[in-house]
């Protein structure tokens, strides 16, 4: 097999592997298509071909693959799209493993933009732009260096070299092709043309659950995964938000963990009030992503109503229905891959709760204590506070002293029999969840409502938006202050509540999250009205004038005609390029082969008379018994079958010749510095 050929198939095959990875990324094929397509690639790319000779057996195996796949799209336990993203994935598989021939290397391409076209439908997201980019080079590549191989005769070398540089130059005039196409012809919605989410990778993980048990490590604070996505209005254009966002809270502790006294669920609605709303309220839109992986909705703390919420599943968003559970907390009754919804929320540093609208159960709750609690968390409360009864007073003593005498740490051992004395006496370090429930408790014991609050502390800024990393869930005190409602007292140190993920691995997720949201806006939303917006920054509207000044002008402003002028003078600039260039004489490879011998020859003073060839050198040379005549006559015999006898020159083969000659030159130059002779001049006829 020929070295073009090679390489021909490597670029094919890759290009078909970076096409099924544009599907693979959604995380929706099942996982033997996975393992079948990675093994059928690493095989083809090994130059192993198994499937050459069985290609009836292969193509029965593929029919009943495609029987399996239709009875389990009518059984309901698979997706259409999905079914037919993993066929795609096994033709293309079954051809790469087939003979290397034009019809399978048309079929391979095919079958690689069915595939695209899959991991359109099934995710479009920006890590699917880079796989369908790379594609799109290996497949153009690849079928150029095939009618390059089919252009030369049969036992001849394909010219590689020599073709790359105008195929990479073809290339990426097509990927800015394709990117003015993005621009110029705006698509379609993506939601009406495929589903709206996808798995992603990784294990979601938001920290929530039914209950909070103490103990264990602090394994999510290092998790710099982006769980949550928000829009502000009135927007702070603040770096950081450092704000508190609440899942959900808990009254009940066991002295292993946390619980609510009430269990049962309202009814699901597509609006929940969860306290009455004021003018100076805080809207958030809100987009929990895939790594979020919980039905809890989340809203800046002090919620009034959360509603408008959609479902995103592999098979496209639709509204849902939400329902108010126990401790404040509001789930989405349906499970899907993420969600979004809207929110409102009092102001920071407003208050809307008052324990009369807490049914008795609760109310008793915020002042339990469980059974067994060790004395001392008593006896410590009252004297750090010192007869301080006024609750957030209290709260706020208790935390600063929380903060100055227990260091924080997320390495902890296993359960211990009373989690609270040993944080309080033993260890005397903890993470959140240890601050906010001795905090809690501290204050029970001395009389003073108060309640476990979690969800997530922070709020980095990212392309006019805010995101929440896993690592910033945490967990916080609220503390019940007559007249005002429940106060946030937050007794972990400042330092410590937001993720405590390595810097590195924040930064690049959320260069990644910034590149990615131009690409949802830039790419695949993007529209007629984006298109609108972006002639409007060019041409600009005018304003009217006041009444009984002059007319507004309905010519276009000076700006505009001067950005015409310079795109026009652009057009005209690349239009000349572009025609000299593709105008130019291109030189054979032979000519300048027969350049390059000229050159020596000059080197070592042979000279020519005007108008005498190549080959009648040689001849002359050859008469006169010249030192050179013996290294120029296989130079220019291959010089001459390339030239006029129809065999080109093999990929190295001119470098090797004109060697030869060089060498001979050299030899020839020291023979005659030796006997200290000029070197001879050939005679000019």
């Amino acid at each position: 097999m020929r070295k073009g050929t090679r390489l021909r198939l490597v670029l094919r095959d890759l290009g078909s592997g970076f096409a099924f990875a544009s599907m693979a990324v959604s995380g929706q094929l099942p996982v033997w298509s996975l393992a079948l397509y990675g093994l059928a690639l690493v095989l083809a790319l090994m130059g192993k071909r198994p499937f050459a000779h069985r290609v009836k057996l292969t193509a029965l195996l593929l029919l009943a693959v495609a029987v399996t796949l239709g009875t389990n799209v009518l059984a309901g336990s698979l997706n259409l799209v999905v079914a037919a993203c993993a066929f795609a994935g096994l033709i293309s598989a079954q051809r790469v493993l087939s003979t290397p021939d034009a019809a399978t290397d048309g079929q391979v391409h095919l079958s690689g933009l069915l595939m695209v076209a899959g991991g359109a439908a099934l995710s479009g997201e920006l890590i699917y732009g880079l796989f369908l980019i790379l594609f799109g080079v290996m497949a153009s590549i690849a079928l150029a260096l095939g009618v390059v191989e089919a252009a030369v005769p049969e036992g001849e070398p394909v010219p590689v070299r020599s073709v790359m540089g105008p195929l990479a130059r073809g290339v990426t005039f097509a990927v800015l092709g394709a990117v003015a196409f993005f621009i110029f012809f705006p698509r379609l919605n993506w939601n009406m043309i495929g589903p709206t989410a996808s798995p992603g990778l990784g294990v979601a993980t938001a920290g929530f659950s039914n209950s909070v048990r103490l103990g264990g490590s602090g394994t999510i604070k290092d998790n710099p995964r982006i769980v949550l996505r928000a829009t502000l209005s009135p927007d702070p254009e603040r770096d950081s938000l450092n704000a508190y966002w609440v899942g959900r809270t808990y009254d009940v502790f066991d002295g292993q963990e946390w619980s609510n006294a009430r269990q049962a669920s309202g009814p699901f609605e597509f609006m929940t009030t969860l306290r009455p709303g004021r003018d100076n309220l805080v809207h958030q839109r809100m987009e929990l992503m895939p790594a979020y992986g919980a039905r809890t909705l989340v809203a800046l703390e002090t919620p009034s109503r959360l509603g408008n919420a959609f479902i995103n599943t592999q098979r496209g968003s639709r509204r849902t229905h939400i329902s108010e559970q126990g401790g404040g907390e509001v789930r989405f009754r349906d499970t899907g891959i993420s969600y979004t919804y809207e929110a409102y929320s009092l102001p920071p540093g407003s208050t809307g709760d008052e324990v009369r609208d807490l049914p008795p159960e609760e109310q008793d709750a915020l002042l339990a204590i469980p059974d067994g609690l060790d004395v001392r968390v008593a006896q410590t409360a009252a004297r750090v506070l010192n007869g301080e009864r006024e609750p957030l007073a209290a709260a706020q003593k208790l935390s600063a002293w929380l903060q100055r005498e227990y260091k924080y740490t997320l390495e902890l051992g296993g359960d211990v029999a009373d989690p609270v004395a040993d944080f309080l006496f033993q260890r005397k370090e903890g993470h959140c969840e240890h601050f906010a429930t001795a905090l809690t408790l501290m204050l029970r014991t001395q009389g003073m409502r108060a309640r476990l609050a979690t969800g997530f502390f922070g709020g980095e800024r990212v392309t006019g938006g805010y995101v929440i990393r896993a690592g910033d869930a945490h967990a916080w005190t609220h503390v019940f202050v007559p007249g005002q409602g429940f106060v946030t007292v937050d007794a972990t140190p400042p330092s410590h509540r937001a993720s405590q993920s390595s810097r590195v691995l924040e930064q690049l997720v959320s260069l990644y999250e910034a590149v990615e949201s131009q690409w949802r806006n830039a790419v695949l939303e993007y529209n007629f009205r984006d298109q609108m917006d972006a002639v409007r920054t060019v041409f600009p509207r005018q304003r009217h004038k006041a009444k009984g000044d002059e007319a507004p002008s309905r010519t276009p402003p000076p700006r505009a005609w001067g950005a015409a002028l310079l795109a026009a003078v652009a057009a005209y600039a690349l239009w000349r390029t572009l025609s000299r260039y593709l105008a130019r004489e291109r030189p054979l490879e032979a000519t300048r082969f027969a350049d390059a011998v000229e050159s020596m020859l000059a080197s070592a003073r042979v000279a020519r008379a005007d108008g005498e060839t190549l080959e009648a050198l040689d001849a002359r040379l050859g008469k006169e018994g010249h030192p050179l005549a013996s290294a120029l006559a296989p130079v220019t015999r291959r010089y001459l079958e390339a030239r006029f006898g129809g065999r080109p020159l093999r990929q190295g083969e001119a470098q090797q010749l004109l060697s030869t000659l060089r060498n001979a030159v050299a030899m020839e130059a020291q023979r005659l510095a030796r006997e200290g002779t000029r070197p001879p001049r050939a005679r000019a006829s």
